[in-house]
């Protein structure tokens, strides 16, 4: 559902104009402009290189964040100076630590833990970041089909016209590692407290709501023990 908003952002940050507005103007007339030549279709052109992108990050994001949380929750316990048996299982032990925890408790966990992993996700996804962003760049641009000689190759299709894994072989090839991981740093950057704050909000929310509703319980079972009196 996203992805036409995602073009648009993506060909927004190409255009150049000498103001704000103007690249916004310049870059809808240029999804118009496709749209009425190539039908509404061409707006989701990019899902499979949005998704070569996102599937991988979300895996490694709900992975990261599950084993983060769980081990800030272990590392407060045994602060605490809890000493579980063995015979308790581990998820056991976990969900009633969650259940325990106070609302702020909650906030540095989950922000920490969304942090560390929305990191570590978008380093490790970057280069499908890299592929994604000059694969749509190049193949929406006005020149692209003559400026970009430098990517063409020896049987005459350019390297941007490749399949993702094989688009990447070629960064690979042709800019080393240094190619793959261009602009991780500020990736990252955008990425982190994006998650952190997301998650957090999530859980907060979350446990609020959980909340409300013991205490709705509670009153629905003092009101039927009084009716039964």
């Amino acid at each position: 559902m996203a992805v036409p908003i995602e073009m648009f952002r993506t060909r927004m940050q190409a255009t150049s104009s000498a103001s704000a507005t103007g690249v916004f103007r310049d870059t809808l007339n240029g999804l118009s402009e496709m749209v009425s030549a190539e039908g509404y279709r061409s707006l989701w052109r990019g899902l499979s290189l949005t998704l070569w992108r996102d599937v991988p990050f979300s895996a490694f994001y709900w992975w990261g964040y599950e084993y983060g949380k769980d081990g800030l929750a272990e590392m407060r316990d045994r602060r605490r100076g809890r000493h579980e048996t063995q015979s308790t299982p581990g998820a056991r032990r976990a969900s009633r630590s969650r259940s325990e925890e106070k609302h702020s408790q909650v906030l540095i966990d989950s922000f920490i833990a969304g942090a560390s992993s929305g990191a570590i996700a978008a380093f490790v996804t970057t280069p499908f970041d890299v592929g994604k962003t000059r694969q749509q760049v190049l193949r929406h641009s006005p020149d692209a089909g003559s400026s970009h000689a430098r990517g063409v190759a020896t049987n005459g299709v350019r390297s941007e016209d490749k399949s993702m894994p094989r688009f990447i072989w070629h960064i690979f090839k042709t800019e080393g590692t240094a190619g793959l991981f261009k602009g991780w740093a500020a990736r990252c950057l955008k990425v982190a407290p994006a998650c952190a704050i997301m998650i957090s909000s999530y859980e907060i929310g979350k446990k609020m709501a959980g909340g409300m509703n013991e205490r709705k319980d509670m009153r629905d079972q003092n009101y039927n023990q009084f009716d039964d009196l």
